[in-house]
């Protein structure tokens, strides 16, 4: 056996190397393995091991450890109080385990045995008298005076390790933190614009949003087609943000508003002097839209030259910006929409074939308002709330000849149209309900509003009583005297004006 003297010198050798080690960097990654190698291979010890308390979480776990697998680190996980490590971090005391097999605390979750002849030491990292972690290992040598002098030099380097363990902890919760918002922030994002939110319960809605799903998690082009108002923007919204793209930027650009050479610099950016007057150089909307999606609105608009361009970056994942000498590498994905036939365009020869084929890989069709009926009233109630929200009013529903009236029109402009409709109507109702008369007059015509607008006044004003009578009867079931209280007038004088009208009271009961 050793003398006390070299028991000592041994002791003050690893020590000297731990400092040494400690000397050269505070940094974790650095510091941390070696600290534990020279601990088993100067003190005997097996198994050295380094937890960290999350304070956020409340959990303990394996931060490094030797002789174990990565797979048999990650099961180290303890709630404080919880196993030896558990009681060391609550407590903040060190805790000898003469023999593990006859200890029920200890839980050995790492799978590494439970051998009579095995003991465990396990010490508390403090840091300004916080426990910020715990320090282990195994001992096989069960002279308990011996363990005694084990655990005194763990405590020592525990201390000497604690500097660097809170700089670790403090970077890994940080970074837990960072993770979490981030995950916040994508959730909130793809709830905010997941297929779900656009608005449609119509079969062929649910066809869009199934190809919506298909494509998402793909990185190819996306060609997205239908008329003017139609929701196509929305739908590559929904496209990126349930992405792996999500946290990168969605960039919108409108093919139709600019001319070529403007839309050149736009798009793929200038060189610091490509033109006169351009004194420094300027990314475009590509190179915006790095790590993200580029969506290219009415696309079919896009002169020769630059479906040439686009073909490039959509093939080769490069761009070259006005005045460059050398293409330039992007990460970018690319949904493109049009109003326009593009196969018929090929055929005229107005549109690049190759470019159309590049895009037509997955393309997803919008139906037209008119396509989908069943879905205008869905969309004029969640308008109306939307919209009363805007403007401050209590406006609820619409009346009974207003939805008759919204299901008859064409909607040309689509769910736009509709959209901008129910805004004015909100706007320029001077109570909690919708009439015909709200809307502009294009859509207010004798066939959809079932009001005249011309011609006679008598029957002018007959629609409009039999409009606000039938809308109070809806609401109060068909009770007349209830009917009556709305519309601050009495029974009888309603019960004349139902007969007068012509008004059914049975179609109104529940």
């Amino acid at each position: 056996m050793p003398s006390a003297s070299q028991d000592k010198i041994q002791e003050l050798e690893l020590l000297y190397k731990i400092s040494s080690i400690l000397n050269q960097s505070l940094d974790f990654e650095n510091v941390a393995h070696p600290v534990l190698q020279t601990m088993e291979s100067v003190m005997g010890v097996e198994h050295a091991t380094l937890t960290l308390y999350n304070r956020h979480t409340g959990e303990i776990s394996i931060e490094i450890a030797e002789g174990l697998s990565s797979k048999q680190a990650s099961k180290g996980r303890y709630k404080v109080g919880e196993g030896i490590t558990g009681r060391v971090v609550e407590t903040g005391k060190p805790i000898i385990i003469p023999s593990v097999a006859k200890d029920p605390d200890f839980l050995d979750r790492t799978g590494r045995g439970k051998s009579e002849d095995k003991a465990f030491l396990c010490v508390p990292i403090i840091m300004e008298q916080e426990v910020i972690g715990a320090l282990s290992a195994d001992e096989r040598n069960p002279d308990e005076a011996y363990l005694h002098d084990q655990i005194r030099l763990l405590e020592i380097i525990a201390q000497m390790l604690a500097a660097a363990v809170k700089l670790r902890r403090q970077a890994r919760e940080e970074n837990e933190i960072l993770k979490a918002e981030n995950e916040r922030m994508a959730m909130e994002l793809k709830a905010r614009f997941q297929p779900d939110n656009i608005i449609g319960r119509a079969p062929e809605m649910q066809q869009v949003y199934m190809q919506i799903d298909q494509v998402a998690k793909s990185p190819l082009p996306v060609l997205i087609v239908g008329e003017v108002g139609t929701g196509k923007g929305l739908v590559a919204e929904a496209v990126h943000f349930r992405s792996d793209r999500n946290l990168g930027p969605f960039v919108r650009v409108h093919c139709a508003s600019l001319p070529e050479s403007v839309l050149d610099r736009e798009l793929f950016g200038s060189e610091k002097g490509a033109l006169v007057g351009v004194v420094n150089e300027a990314p475009g909307r590509v190179e915006q839209a790095e790590n993200g999606t580029l969506f290219l609105d009415e696309v079919a608009e896009l002169s020769p030259n630059l479906q040439i361009k686009l073909l490039r970056l959509l093939q080769q994942g490069e761009i070259e910006r006005v005045g460059a000498r050398f293409p330039k590498k992007v990460n970018v994905r690319v949904i493109c929409a049009t109003t326009k036939n593009l196969q018929q365009m090929v055929s005229e020869g107005t549109f690049r074939e190759d470019l159309y084929y590049q895009l037509h890989i997955v393309p997803i069709y919008v139906p037209a308002l008119r396509k989908r009926r069943t879905d205008i009233v869905l969309l004029a109630d969640s308008f109306v709330e939307h919209y009363s929200h805007v403007v401050g009013k209590n406006v609820r529903r619409l009346a009974r000849g207003t939805i008759e009236m919204l299901m008859s029109y064409p909607w040309p402009g689509n769910v736009r149209e509709l959209e901008n409709a129910i805004e004015r109507a909100v706007l320029v109702a001077d109570g909690d309900v919708i009439y015909p008369h709200h809307f502009p007059p294009t859509i207010q015509t004798d066939e959809t509003s079932g009001t005249p607008v011309s011609g006679n006044l008598k029957l002018m004003v007959e629609a409009y009583e039999r409009d606000i009578i039938c809308d109070a009867l809806k609401s109060a079931k068909g009770k007349v005297a209830a009917a009556a209280r709305a519309l601050s007038t009495t029974p009888r004088i309603l019960a004349y004006k139902i007969k007068q009208l012509g008004i059914d009271l049975d179609a109104f009961a529940k």
